[in-house]
């Protein structure tokens, strides 16, 4: 969806305050939690509840692939509705969801409740996302999400494993109800309200406000083209990320040094954020983002021929490492055409798309006898082809905005 509001609204600085971005922050990362914690959300439905790896296939892109729903049928939403009322109920879905994951336990429950989970937290997520996007500096806003998200990463790597099965579902449903008593704090935004009224400080305004970059000159097919690379990546991070840890122990690797290399690494994903937003700031966002992507296809290709624990260490820090540089330079390129945010609330999407796929096609390479080894060699094509889009967007990018009468 095209967000007119977003736009007026960050002229207006109506998402420029500290409140919008904190409550932005905290329900963007409430709705990437399982994401975030996946490796090891897989691994207690194996070990506690008795699922297959198959099944937690299936599961896990259940959960994420509702994500992504939530968070498409919320870009149709957002611009007619108040994104107050659309909070509370995108927590009460989630919040019941996760209520009735420790009621009922059984694999076809579970993977429709975990869809209706997903599906809040794609709710949540769409609305977080298009308020950080409303920001005047929306990429500002997303690296900040970043950094924050590897903090929250290497919490649930240490503390899920530690708790039961019906105890992380009830970290999850309070985790959203945290978001009730600073509902306040999300500019509920009527659109029409703020368009139809003058400006009664245009001058001053103008001044403090930054320019909104126009995009008239960008074809119209490069943010699309941009959100379809995004949800191919996807598809490679949902796929290794669901399964990495069950990989290991296939491999039988030790169990508690591989938990502990999880949280480590999700703490490690900090300078990540760092070193990308440094290297962004120098070299832009195209050449840093193709080269990213192919150094994420070949750490994943490591573990093709086999898992040993130097192959594991050295591919899931790089995994994890890059996965932060490519999401800051996937970001960055959606914001750097639309600053408005517009495209912002159809990045959860994107992501929540390729992780319905991802997790789906390893399952079904499982699931035909094909192994841990052509679900990396997948996830490893995956992240080149989005290198392949990414490119051919660029290029259509740069022609574009090149000035007429050049050669």
């Amino acid at each position: 969806m095209l967000y007119e509001q977003d736009r007026v609204a960050a002229s207006t600085g109506l998402f420029d305050n500290w409140r919008a971005l904190v409550v932005g922050l905290y329900m963007s990362l409430v709705g990437y939690a399982v994401l975030a914690g996946i490796p090891v959300i897989s691994t207690a439905w194996v070990n506690l509840l008795g699922f297959s790896d198959v099944q937690v296939g299936r599961v896990a892109s259940a959960d994420l692939g509702g994500l992504a729903c939530g968070a498409l049928v919320v870009s149709f939403l957002v611009a007619r509705f108040s994104r107050r009322a659309l909070v509370t109920v995108s927590i009460i879905i989630a919040v019941v969801a996760n209520l009735l994951c420790t009621v009922y336990d059984s694999y076809v429950t579970t993977l429709l409740l975990r869809f209706l989970a997903g599906f809040g937290s794609g709710l949540l997520t769409g609305i977080a996302v298009a308020t950080l996007g409303g920001r005047s500096r929306p990429a500002r806003a997303f690296n900040l999400l970043l950094f924050s998200f590897a903090f929250v990463q290497a919490g649930e790597m240490y503390l899920l494993p530690r708790l039961s099965m019906d105890s992380i579902y009830l970290v999850f449903a309070c985790s959203y109800l945290l978001v009730l008593p600073f509902l306040h704090w999300i500019p509920a935004y009527p659109a029409a309200h703020i368009a139809s009224k003058p400006d009664p400080m245009p001058a001053a305004n103008a001044q403090l406000t930054p320019a909104i970059p126009q995009t008239t000159s960008i074809p119209a097919c490069v943010p699309y083209l941009f959100l379809l690379a995004m949800a191919i990546t996807y598809i490679n991070i949902g796929g290794y990320w669901t399964y990495i840890e069950l990989a290991t122990a296939d491999a039988d690797l030790d169990a508690e040094w591989v938990s502990q290399v999880l949280v480590w690494v999700s703490l490690f994903s900090l300078l990540g954020c760092l070193v990308a937003i440094a290297i962004s700031d120098r070299h832009g966002l195209a050449k840093p983002l193709l080269v990213t992507l192919v150094l994420h296809s070949l750490c994943v290709a490591l573990l093709i021929s086999g898992i040993t624990s130097p192959g594991f260490l050295i591919s899931v820090y790089a995994f994890n490492f890059l996965w932060i540089f490519v999401d800051v330079y996937q970001m960055g390129s959606v914001a750097k055409v639309d600053t408005s945010g517009r495209y912002a609330a159809l990045m959860p999407a994107a992501q929540g798309l390729g992780q319905i796929v991802g997790p789906n096609l390893a399952a079904g390479l499982l699931a035909v006898g094909l192994g841990y080894s052509w679900i990396f060699a997948m996830c490893a094509l995956a992240s080149l082809l989005a290198f392949v889009i990414y490119a051919i967007a660029f290029r259509i990018l740069g022609k574009s905005l090149r000035p007429s009468g050049s050669t």
